[in-house]
């Protein structure tokens, strides 16, 4: 059966390669009916996205965002859908935490500088464009300039958590980011759960909290893999989600939009708990 549904994707307003436009244009060539933009921190990409979408009358576009949230030593991702998004308390949360992300590439420019890694800050800021900037930007300056070949070794090797310059910034509580989630009438879904620690004892919370479902078929991940958070997501009650994490870095093996992700069933079941929560609410 082909893929028809991908939940998680990324656009030039925070840390993608592709314009709204050129990534809605992408979804329909590949055949996609069911979609969401979900970029880190900014909603600022679904206005150009929905009027594209015009073009494709049987696709359907969920308004999304990605958060980042930090718990017990671990980093969280929570994917936020069916956002009543331009709320404006809701956007004004989202542009202190995009100034956050100003702060911190500034400061993991100036390691990489103390390291003999010599970038140009104004250059990272052309990659970012009017997006919210992030490690991908760096990520890119450094393989312009020769010091990287990949995306994947620029974070092997010094973006990624633990590394030579990474560097902190506020984040909510993944508590937090599901409790502003549902502020604006959304659901809560975690994000890649293969990279959470002691992802199991992590979920009873979460779940308590109003977590509406994880994602379990997700960019390359095995088939063994999916299984095991497919069972895990079924004990929790969770609705299994996922999608191909797209950004066009050109990185070999990237995922492309609709490689990867859930059944039309799980989207069903999301639209169902959304109802069910507003009609509470």
């Amino acid at each position: 059966m082909s893929v028809t549904v991908d939940l998680h994707s990324h656009t030039t307003a925070s840390d993608g390669r592709l314009s709204p436009s050129e990534l809605i244009h992408l979804f329909g060539k590949r055949g996609l009916k069911t979609v969401a933009i979900t970029d880190h921190d900014t909603t600022n990409g679904l206005e150009e996205a929905l009027k594209t979408k015009r073009a494709y009358p049987d696709m359907t576009l969920i308004p999304g965002v990605e958060l980042s949230a930090d718990s017990k030593d671990t980093e969280m991702h929570l994917l936020g859908y069916f956002l009543d998004y331009e709320d404006d308390s809701f956007q004004k949360t989202l542009s202190k935490f995009r100034e956050g992300r100003v702060g911190r590439a500034m400061t993991m420019v100036k390691k990489l500088s103390d390291l003999g890694v010599k970038l140009k800050w104004e250059r990272v800021l052309e990659f970012a464009g009017d997006g919210a900037v992030g490690r991908p930007h760096i990520a890119r300056t450094m393989i312009e300039m020769g010091y990287v070949a990949s995306m994947s070794e620029a974070f092997d090797k010094y973006l990624g958590r633990g590394m030579a310059v990474y560097a902190e910034r506020d984040k909510f509580s993944p508590l937090d980011a599901i409790e502003l989630i549902h502020s604006v009438n959304g659901l809560a879904v975690l994000a890649h759960p293969s990279w959470v620690d002691n992802l199991e004892s992590q979920l009873p919370a979460l779940v308590e909290a109003g977590l509406a479902g994880m994602e379990v078929h997700y960019s390359r991940y095995s088939s063994g893999l999916i299984a095991e958070l497919e069972s895990m997501a079924n004990r929790f009650g969770l609705v299994s989600c996922g999608g191909s994490d797209y950004h066009a870095n050109n990185d070999p093996g990237e995922s492309l939009p609709g490689d990867q992700g859930p059944p039309q069933e799980s989207v069903d079941r999301l639209k169902e708990i959304a109802m069910a929560r507003i009609s509470t609410h």
